[in-house]
């Protein structure tokens, strides 16, 4: 901003790689959770405007999305026998995730009111580089050639679903260094989604991403200005809650994403899958056809994901990454 499983802890494949069965047994789950995720998202961001529109702020859509999050908490935790780690590595991790997720939403209701949009959100969508940088360096995450190829094609395509080079020159003032905030952030939320599932049930992780999110509602209401018109009809935040669950469950299937596949490959797959949708729906709902930069991204964003399914065999993660602790 945040995968379904259905055991306490993942299960472990009993074939091993040379069997005939055990690249076909693990091929779908990261995908699969993957290819949901952008799903959900993408559907997500086609309609999430709407509610800002009517007249309800983003910072009450922020309030909503994470009320939101509790129904598909509780539903993996009693999924999971209502058990959750409470130990200090799971604290410690879950808050992080929680609170990198939450802050770097937060401090992007200042860097819109301080800047240009169309250039802050370019930037803010590169956070898959942050992350794949930490795995690659940190949880030794290698891919094939296929895999590499779709990477590439997928960070190349980010920023061109909201690139507008038609806006007036911006100085690089306070609104980039929040967004560079933004970036960092949510670079480092995903990156610690993957190494938390290492250390801990994908549940747990859902549980304090959750806690978080709520925990920073206080903060949200302080930000919105009351003295304003504020729709609290069904076009307000109703149809929020009607969009932001999708934002919600999308966030569950990240963590499983993340928890069965590399971050390497995960994280651009769905970062490019979910603005390509998005794109896809809105282009279908107006009646238009996008401009250069947006067609580029649609091609580049259908190149990568087709490079990345093909290496999806690659894409599983390590034994020891998906082992409960």
């Amino acid at each position: 901003m945040g995968r379904m499983e259905r055991t306490t802890a993942v299960e472990t494949t009993t074939a091993t790689p040379d069997e005939p069965g055990a690249t076909a047994a693990r091929r779908p789950r990261w995908l699969g959770y993957a290819l949901a995720t952008a799903l959900l998202w993408g559907v997500w961001g086609a309609f999430a405007g709407l509610p800002t529109q009517h007249g309800f702020p983003e910072t009450l859509v922020y309030v909503v999305w994470a009320l939101t999050m509790v129904p598909p908490a509780l539903f993996v935790l009693a999924r999971s026998g209502w058990k959750v780690r409470r130990d200090r590595t799971a604290l410690a991790y879950g808050l992080a995730i929680g609170l990198l997720g939450a802050g770097g939403q937060m401090v992007l209701f200042y860097a819109v009111k301080a800047g240009p949009a169309y250039l802050i959100f370019p930037l803010i969508s590169l956070s898959p580089v942050i992350t794949i940088v930490l795995s690659f360096l940190f949880l030794h995450e290698r891919t094939g050639r296929m895999g590499l190829a779709g990477i590439v094609l997928a960070v190349c395509a980010l920023p061109l679903f909201d690139f507008n080079p038609a806006g007036a020159p911006q100085q690089y003032g306070l609104w980039f260094v929040l967004a560079l905030a933004v970036l960092v952030a949510w670079g480092l939320q995903a990156y610690f989604i993957k190494l938390a599932n290492t250390r801990m049930d994908a549940e747990s992780i859902f549980f304090y991403m959750t806690a978080s999110a709520l925990l920073c509602i206080p903060v949200a209401l302080a930000m919105t200005d009351f003295s304003q018109p504020i729709n609290y009809g069904l076009s307000g935040p109703w149809l929020a809650a009607a969009t932001q669950v999708l934002n919600a469950v999308g966030a569950l299937t990240l963590v499983y994403a993340f928890r069965h596949g590399k971050a390497l490959t995960v994280s651009p797959l769905v970062n490019a899958g979910a603005p390509l949708l998005t794109t896809v729906i809105a282009m279908a709902l107006a009646g238009t056809v996008p401009g250069g930069y947006r067609l580029a991204g649609i091609g580049l964003s259908l190149a990568a994901a087709l490079f990345l399914a093909l290496q999806a065999d690659d894409g599983a993660a390590p034994p020891e990454s998906t082992e409960g602790v």
